[in-house]
């Protein structure tokens, strides 16, 4: 009998570390494969999951003996909490255990936007030699908007501090006396996008956050401005944006998570030939460092939230 189902990429180490204690099945390809997931989910006390695999009633019903899901992240829009709260299922987040790969992935995309040099390789390896039009900026003396300032955001406004950037950060929620506002200015949203060089994303996918970033607000940017969306899918408005690079309204983007994920042909269509754009598959969160702690992470509380059955 299963005790504990992982449907989605886990550090092995960790799995080994769950499998000392308890059957557990680890199958990255169930998130794909319902069927098989309700066969393993009847006996199943914990579930751990990552962004794509939807924890709603229908799949907590499969698993009336349900008492954990771990995220192996921390967004949980795709885990109904009420739900699990009502069935008394703990949902445990990887809170914090991904934060410095996520500021990383801000700042380096935020280079390779406003350098611009980095995304036109085949140029040069044809021969060409296109210096003048390759100079790019600095980030240095930029300004930086959050939108949203919880931790990631902090980190990212930490490093592009030492680098010499202003930043401006819009976010309702946190206290007007915290320590991060040292380096950085509370202001409004419109304010962050009228003043930003560069904006980035740190906000969770919410009715209030659905298209925040729309046709409205990017023509509210400047227009060699860059975005950054590492945050949720849904947050953007997807075809407002390629149309707004297209007509060079905007300088530039970088997704990393998208309205329907994983992205597909179809839906990619209409960012084709854009050339001022970084498309990756949601792994600004995961690198080989950040999956290990945050696997860990999960694993440990995990198990103490089952007793630690030896």
């Amino acid at each position: 009998m299963v005790d504990i189902v992982i449907t989605e990429f886990m550090d092995e180490a960790a799995v080994a570390r769950l499998a000392q204690h308890y059957d557990t099945h680890y199958d990255p390809k169930l998130v794909d494969d319902p069927a098989a997931m309700h066969g393993h989910l009847t006996s199943a006390r914990a579930l751990i999951v990552r962004n794509r695999t939807q924890v709603r009633e229908a799949l907590l019903s499969m698993g009336p003996k349900l008492r954990v899901v771990g995220r192996l992240g921390v967004g949980l829009d795709n885990i109904d909490v009420a739900a699990c709260k009502a069935r008394s299922i703990k949902v445990i987040p990887a809170t914090g255990a991904n934060d410095l790969s996520v500021a990383e992935y801000v700042i380096t995309t935020a280079l390779m936007l406003l350098r611009g040099a980095f995304l036109r390789s085949a140029e040069v390896a044809a021969g060409a030699w296109p210096r003048q039009s390759m100079m790019g900026r600095e980030l240095a003396g930029k300004t930086i908007g959050l939108v949203g300032y919880g931790s990631i955001a902090r980190e990212v406004a930490w490093r592009a501090h030492m680098m010499g950037m202003q930043i401006v950060a819009y976010d309702p929620f946190l206290a007007a006396d915290h320590p991060g506002w040292q380096i950085a200015r509370n202001v409004s949203l419109d304010a962050v996008l009228e003043l930003s060089d560069v904006v980035s994303l740190h906000t969770p996918l919410t009715d209030a956050t659905q298209h925040m970033i729309d046709a409205r607000a990017l023509a509210t940017m400047k227009p060699d401005g860059v975005l950054i969306n590492a945050a949720r899918g849904g947050i953007v408005d997807e075809a407002a944006l390629a149309e707004a690079l297209r007509n060079a309204r905007l300088g530039g983007a970088a997704l990393d998570v998208f309205e329907v994920e994983p992205l597909t042909a179809e839906a990619g269509e209409k960012f084709m030939d854009l050339e001022n754009l970084v498309l990756t598959p949601h792994i600004a969160g995961v690198t080989g460092e950040s999956n290990e702690r945050v696997s860990h992470l999960i694993a440990e509380k995990v198990l103490e939230a089952l007793g630690n059955k030896t």
